[in-house]
């Protein structure tokens, strides 16, 4: 699996208003590529489903679609060729199993055109039953059990920060920019590191603010990756001890697949929906915005898919600081 792109956002789409862009996808993909006949790409669960849109984040351009049904089923999901390869199916599965998450569904179902599941096999879904043929092409059924999570909380930023992005080179803008966007979380925060960075995260001001938030009540939820575990153990980062008397809130989970350790970038999201950005990990020139949901979302959901094929840091865990 590739990284993902920058160059797309993922939203929730509204049928009425937005069924040109679904439209867009759909039938070059389903209708002109593989031979759909119209009548059947089209049926009378559409209107009642909710759908989600890929778009190119530089013109809005629809390059992807997925719908999740009343029937808990995921379909449709669908990406133009010169997009593929770049993360756009993962994001858009990824949102459809979050919006069934925040639905109180615990379990989604899917018809996989057998080419096509290894993708899903990956994302955690399992076959049963037997293959069948459907508009002219093989498929498969498969399901996956979904764990329950709290909804996505936001809060609005103030307005002298709502949506200005702030570009930061040095250590010491990069660690202003930090407790700037550490202050707009409520209850989540989400961190991806290669070491758990112990001069921005160590920061005494930072470790106060993460402790806010881990300790704000009903839905309070910290999430760690760390590539280096061992270095982040080294380094006796002042966040390790602070995530283990937190041990209900924190979690911290290391990568184990190649593509996800190649990962060169380094973030940490909000629930008001901002981030903070470092293309390279191991420097502190980067961006930051208080309120981007759509730059929000998108780290989000290679956070999570990164997050559903890691293992626990059971050495942070178990380590005596």
């Amino acid at each position: 699996m590739s990284l993902p792109s920058t160059d797309f956002f993922v939203e929730t789409a509204n049928y009425d208003t937005d069924i040109d862009a679904l439209r867009a996808v759909r039938e070059p993909v389903f209708v002109h590529e593989q031979q759909v006949p119209l009548d059947l790409e089209w049926d009378e669960l559409d209107p009642k489903s909710i759908h989600v849109l890929a778009r190119e984040a530089a013109t809005g351009t629809p390059i992807g679609t997925g719908r999740l049904t009343p029937e808990r089923k995921i379909g449709r999901m669908a990406v133009l060729p010169e997009w593929r390869g770049r993360g756009v199916g993962g994001a858009l599965l990824i949102r459809l199993m979050d919006i069934a998450r925040e639905r109180g569904i615990d379990e989604v179902s899917l018809h996989a055109q057998v080419a096509a599941m290894d993708f899903y096999s990956a994302h955690g879904f399992e076959p049963y039953g037997e293959r069948f043929m459907e508009a002219g092409i093989e498929h498969q059924s498969m399901r996956r059990q979904l764990e329950r999570a709290e909804p996505l909380q936001r809060r609005a930023a103030g307005p002298s920060t709502a949506g200005t992005e702030q570009e930061f080179s040095t250590f010491t803008d990069c660690r202003d920019a930090l407790l700037n966007l550490l202050r707009s979380a409520r209850h989540q925060l989400w961190i991806y590191s290669r070491d758990l960075d112990p001069l921005l995260l160590g920061d005494p001001a930072a470790l106060e603010e993460i402790r806010r938030v881990g300790l704000s009540g009903r839905g309070a939820d910290i999430r760690i990756i760390v590539h280096d575990p061992a270095a982040a153990g080294h380094e006796r980062s002042g966040l390790l001890p602070l995530a283990q008397r937190m041990s209900s809130t924190v979690q911290i989970r290391r990568p184990t697949e190649d593509v996800d350790l190649q990962y060169p970038s380094a973030f940490v999201l909000a629930d008001a929906g901002g981030y903070l950005f470092r293309p390279l990990g191991s420097r502190y020139d980067g961006n930051m915005n208080p309120h981007a949901p759509g730059r929000q979302r998108q780290l989000l959901d290679y956070f999570r898919e990164v997050w559903e094929r890691s293992a626990v840091a059971e050495e942070l865990r178990q380590l005596r600081l």
